[in-house]
């Protein structure tokens, strides 16, 4: 079995006010961090009512201070939203304090909104189009100081300078960010929770194209999946009825807190959006231990994943921890903790 992590949103539902989600997710990270997984990964979002961090920083700081062996992250940062000497001086101070615990996420998506994005960087410098790979190429600049000869940052240090960046994460749902991570030699995480890209062909393609670096030298390749675990499949299914209905939601840009199981239920749905819902369900898992682990197994050979990180998505806070339990049993986390 492979090692399992979490991808956490800090879920806000129409009965969990977004601070109380906040201290879910610490809540949850505690948890996991005693049932043996590995990592621990916190996303950006903005202008979003069904999500309360829209700094992962900030959380990675508080999740890392009261856990012991778990790596924390970000799944991530959304590098064109921010100066890339903040995101070095940031996740430096989060190394510094934590050590060979902290993970660097990055994603090329604003995670938000058109208005909101243009508010998070009208101040930052006017780069035209897409410029993920020159934000990129700076924030590494900032730890290997490979600047030209002249240039005014070789005057500038990203402090603290006795620690360095965390392990570099490219993030994506599609080929672009994967044949990036190939090329310069970093991790890569693909999103199959949303991704509408074949997730076995982007992650073979990155690992049968990888080019060693000074970030990595061997290719490593995180498998992001959405769950719902409980005792019995009925059990799942109904839990997971809350995720369908959101689902269906974004689907049409609306991003509303989670609804309940009850809401759910009572929904009036049209065969258009059952049939949307049957869709979608196809790249969750959802059931119990033994049909969510027959049913992952396939796709994390196919892959050659090494990792998988999961996102549980459900109205209760314990029905979410109760799942991750449920999950690392069915992959043998217990038995290697208690090792």
């Amino acid at each position: 079995m492979i090692p399992l992590s979490v991808l956490d949103l800090s879920v806000v539902t129409t009965g969990t006010k977004p601070a109380a989600a906040l201290r879910n997710s610490i809540d949850l990270a505690r948890h996991v961090d005693g049932l043996g997984y590995v990592r621990y990964w916190l996303a950006e979002h903005h202008n979003l009512a069904s999500v309360a961090s829209p700094a992962p920083d900030l959380m990675i700081g508080q999740i890392a201070a009261v856990t012991r062996h778990i790596r924390v992250g970000s799944g991530g940062v959304m590098l064109p939203n921010h100066a890339p000497l903040v995101v070095a001086e940031r996740f430096k101070m989060l190394e510094a304090l934590f050590p060979g615990r902290i993970d660097l996420g990055l994603g090329r998506a604003p995670g938000t909104d058109g208005a909101t994005a243009y508010a998070l960087r009208s101040r930052l410098d006017k780069r035209e189009g897409d410029d993920f790979l020159e934000r990129l190429h700076e924030l590494t600049l900032w730890e290997t100081r490979d600047f030209p000869a002249g240039h005014p940052y070789n005057n500038v240090v990203a402090m603290p300078d006795d620690s360095p960046l965390p392990p570099i994460w490219l993030l994506g749902s599609s080929d672009y960010s994967a044949e990036l991570a190939a090329q310069v030699g970093m991790g890569f995480a693909f999103a199959h929770h949303f991704a509408t890209h074949d997730a076995v062909a982007v992650m073979t393609n990155y690992r049968a194209h990888f080019t060693p670096s000074g970030w990595r030298a061997a290719p490593q390749a995180i498998l992001a999946v959405a769950a719902v675990v409980a005792e019995t499949d009925a059990e799942a299914e109904e839990l997971a009825l809350s995720m369908d209905l959101n689902r269906l939601r974004r689907d049409r840009g609306q991003y509303l807190p989670l609804p309940s199981v009850e809401e759910a239920k009572a929904y009036p749905y049209s065969d258009a959006e059952r049939a949307a819902i049957t869709r979608n369900r196809a790249r969750f898992f959802v059931g119990s231990p033994a049909t969510v682990l027959t049913r992952l197994q396939p796709l994390i050979t196919a892959t050659q994943a090494d990792e998988l990180m999961v996102i549980t998505a459900v109205y209760d806070h314990e029905a979410r921890k109760k799942s991750y339990s449920l999950l690392a049993e069915a992959f043998g986390l217990s038995k290697k903790v208690a090792a």
